[in-house]
C-alpha cells in the first residue's frame, strides 16, 4: 500500500511506461504500414514491448529505498518475507495493469482481432505474475550497485527466455487462426511452473539479499 500511495502521488513509473508502451506501439505501426503482419510476429511484438517496459520501470521497486534512505527503517520493523510480499504484489498489479493497457493499445493501433478472450486474459495474468516474481528479487540485488540502471535488463533477459516463448505461443492461441485452448495448454502450464520456482526461490533467497 505504501508503494502503491507513492506511485500514485508522483506517477513516476506509470507515467514512464505508458510512455514507452504507446510510443514503441506506435513505432511498430508506422514500420509496419498497411503491410500484413503474421499472428506470431504481432504476439512477439506485443511482449517485446511488455518485457522492455517492465525492465525500465520495475526495476525502481527497492532502488526508491535506497534513494530516500528507508532500507534501514524497513529491515529494522518489517521481516523480509513482508517486504519482499509487498514489493512482488505493487510490482504484479503495475505490470498486468500494464499488460491490459498493452493489448488495448495494441488492438487499436494494428487492429488486431482476439477471438478468445478469456486466454489472453489468464497469459496476461500468467506472465505478469513470472515477470513480477524475476523482477522483484533481481531489483532488490541491484538495488545496492552502483551500476543499477543497465543491470537490471542485462540480468533480466537471459532469465525470461522461457516466460517468452510461452506468453508467445499462447497469445498466438488467443487469436483468430490459433488453435486456442488446446494448443495453450503446455505454454499455461509452462508458464504456472516458472512463475512458482521464480517466486519459491525468491522466498527462500530473499532474506539473504535483504540483510546482507
Amino acid at each position: 500500500m505504501k508503494d502503491v500511495r507513492l506511485e500514485l502521488r508522483n506517477r513516476y513509473a506509470i507515467n514512464m511506461l505508458l510512455m514507452f508502451v504507446f510510443s514503441a506501439l506506435l513505432l511498430v505501426l508506422f514500420a509496419v504500414g498497411q503491410e500484413p503482419v503474421s499472428e506470431r510476429v504481432q504476439a512477439a511484438v506485443l511482449w517485446i514491448v511488455i518485457l522492455f517496459s517492465a525492465a525500465i520501470g520495475l526495476g525502481r521497486a527497492f532502488i526508491s529505498e535506497e534513494e530516500r534512505g528507508t532500507v534501514l527503517l524497513l529491515q529494522l520493523n518489517t521481516r523480509g518475507s513482508m517486504v519482499y510480499a509487498g514489493k512482488l504484489f505493487y510490482n504484479f498489479l503495475l505490470i498486468f495493469c500494464l499488460n491490459l493497457v498493452a493489448v488495448g493499445a495494441f488492438v487499436v493501433f494494428l487492429n488486431v482481432n482476439i477471438r478468445l478472450p478469456g486466454l489472453l486474459l489468464l497469459t496476461l495474468f500468467l506472465g505478469a505474475l513470472g515477470l513480477a516474481g524475476a523482477t522483484t528479487l533481481l531489483s532488490a540485488i541491484i538495488a545496492r550497485t552502483a551500476s543499477r540502471g543497465p543491470l537490471l535488463p542485462v540480468l533480466l533477459f537471459p532469465l525470461l527466455f522461457p516466460l517468452l516463448l510461452s506468453v508467445i505461443g499462447s497469445t498466438r492461441s488467443a487469436f483468430p487462426n490459433g488453435l486456442g485452448w488446446s494448443a495453450a495448454v503446455d505454454e499455461l502450464l509452462a508458464l504456472t511452473g516458472f512463475a512458482g520456482v521464480v517466486i519459491s526461490a525468491s522466498v527462500l533467497l530473499f532474506d539473504y539479499v535483504w540483510q546482507d
